[in-house]
């Protein structure tokens, strides 16, 4: 199994499917006790796309984006729980989590990435607070752990809430967040703390191995008990997953009416901690509230930047579908000037926001801490901003070039009766170098990406996923340097290009002009920390 390394250890897609069997999670799907998560039919599509992950990171071909080298061991380690050490490190993850997302629409390992890269920089951060290193000890621990079994980790982060105009310890209903019950547990001879509450949103929960528990917002003092952040199995009493079925899989699904979502998908559930006991080497912190902001934020931008590569790997399967329904129709974009236009419209949103990842990771610095590096926040809010808006721009462009035939087709079942078959293979014919069944295909997949369940939930997903829009806006403005440039006109007006110096200009700590950063080679020269290794693969679109 170890191919890379003697000191390595990396699953197989098939390990990862067997590796579930060791687990028993109380996990419902409508409204049924799931008796075998490795077994379930409802949850293959995502098993799948997990076990992707796994597969490709064995493939020599892929090996430098796939895995990494970690600094803290020496050991090869699957890319999705590499901590980053340069610039180079964010890029090749970019183009990793784009290249397994193009196969699959959706990896979701890349949380388990996100999230050990902010628990790192916060552990740091901790340790620098209050002069110790027991934190950071501890992580590299559990990180460790996780890298030498090769465990894929669910996020348990966004919490149920409850009354949004409440911070948590308000609620009426304590458990609408998850939280501290008892900070000085004992277990079977372990000393610990117990959680309860729940966890609305967690991606993938029923096929991970662990949880690791986060906070989901900046926390006041009054909420110390809701500043928590621990590991715990998947399987730990105590906890209760409903999820729902991941893409759509079923028997006659497979047969064409959803080529993509029968195959890969990804289920979403609800985690409901009922007095959980965590041992302490599981805890990497409880009641330490002033660093939850610091959590929250550097989880948001690392993710943020990743969803970036994800939906850049779904536009590369719409590009690619628009194209191949285009030549069915009869048409060539070349010579079809409305087609083109719309085919470069998509390519163009595509590979914008994608650039926006590549300057995040270009521009991406050491955190101070931890001195791994951090994605620039700036990029990364204004690349997911754009694929969260334009993904309903997507879809318009994949309809407009596909035509109608893709929702008004007949369902599979026609294909296979006798008395209607023939027929429509015969009308339904367009290019004539093209063969109906391909044509029917294409139609289908883009119903599929775009037009059926997977596609709404693709547009969902991109809208809110990693925060909400107006979250990406409040990050690009309170890290944009507006005062830079504030101050850059202000010069100009001093030097006379005006009449007079601004009126303000004398004034110091103006609201408006604190924000501010040397420019992006002006410090520095035009070298920016750590070397981009970009690497160019047939898949990869630069």
């Amino acid at each position: 199994m170890n191919t890379h390394t003697s000191n390595s250890f990396l699953m197989s897609g098939q390990d990862y499917r067997e590796s579930l069997k060791r687990y028993k999670p109380v996990v419902f799907i409508d409204g049924q006790r799931v008796q075998s998560v490795a077994d379930e039919r409802a949850l293959q599509p995502g098993i799948n796309a997990l076990a992707l992950t796994y597969d490709y990171a064995l493939k020599e071909q892929y090996q430098i984006l796939m895995t990494a080298v970690q600094s803290t061991s020496g050991k090869r380690v699957n890319r999705m729980s590499h901590i980053n050490m340069s610039s180079g490190d964010l890029l090749n993850k970019l183009e990793a989590v784009r290249l397994i997302c193009q196969e699959t629409g959706c990896a979701q390992r890349y949380l388990t990435h996100d999230a050990l890269n902010s628990l790192a920089q916060v552990s740091a951060r901790l340790d620098d607070a209050k002069g110790i290193t027991t934190h950071t000890d501890k992580f590299l621990n559990y990180m460790h752990r996780i890298q030498d079994q090769d465990l894929v980790l669910g996020v348990a982060m966004t919490d149920a809430k409850g009354d949004r105009s409440k911070r948590p310890h308000q609620q009426s209903n304590v458990d609408t967040y998850v939280h501290v019950v008892d900070y000085n547990a004992k277990h079977n001879g372990q000393h610990g703390i117990i959680i309860s509450g729940t966890k609305a949103i967690v991606t993938g929960a029923p096929y991970m191995h662990e949880l690791l528990v986060m906070p989901c917002r900046n926390m006041s003092e009054q909420d110390k008990d809701f500043a928590v952040c621990c590991a715990v199995p998947i399987d730990a009493p105590g906890i209760t997953i409903v999820a729902r079925p991941a893409g759509r899989p079923g028997e006659k699904l497979e047969h064409g009416a959803a080529p993509f979502s029968s195959k890969y998908g990804q289920t979403t559930a609800v985690v409901m901690f009922d007095k959980v006991f965590v041992a302490m080497d599981q805890v990497f912190y409880a009641g330490d509230w002033e660093h939850s902001h610091h959590l929250t934020y550097n989880y948001a931008t690392h993710h943020r930047q990743t969803c970036i590569a994800a939906r850049a790997g779904f536009g590369d399967l719409l590009i690619g579908a628009g194209a191949l329904m285009c030549e069915a129709n009869g048409f060539n974009p070349e010579n079809e000037t409305h087609l083109k236009d719309q085919m470069v419209e998509l390519i163009t949103i595509t590979e914008s926001f994608f650039a926006c990842g590549v300057a995040a990771s270009v521009y991406g610095k050491a955190d101070p801490f931890s001195q791994s590096f951090m994605p620039d926040p700036v990029f990364s809010n204004i690349g997911k901003l754009l694929l969260a808006t334009k993904i309903y721009e997507m879809h318009r462009i994949a309809h407009y070039v596909s035509g109608g035939l893709i929702v008004t087709l007949p369902g599979p079942d026609e294909d296979h009766n006798p008395e209607t078959s023939g027929k429509l293979s015969d009308v339904l014919r367009a290019n004539p170098q093209v063969p109906y069944e391909q044509r029917i295909e294409a139609a289908r997949l883009i119903e599929d990406l775009t037009a059926g369940y997977q596609g709404g939930w693709y547009s969902v997903i991109s809208l809110h996923g990693g925060g909400s829009p107006a979250a990406m806006k409040q990050e690009i403005y309170r890290n944009y340097p507006i005062g830079s440039k504030v101050e850059l006109v202000e010069r100009i007006l001093e030097r006379g290009i005006g009449e007079t110096p601004h009126p303000l200009a004398h004034i110091k700590n103006r609201a408006i002009t604190q924000n501010k950063q040397p420019g992006k080679c002006c410090d520095q020269g035009c070298t920016v920390p750590g070397q981009p290794v970009m690497v160019d693969l047939p898949m990869t679109k630069k």
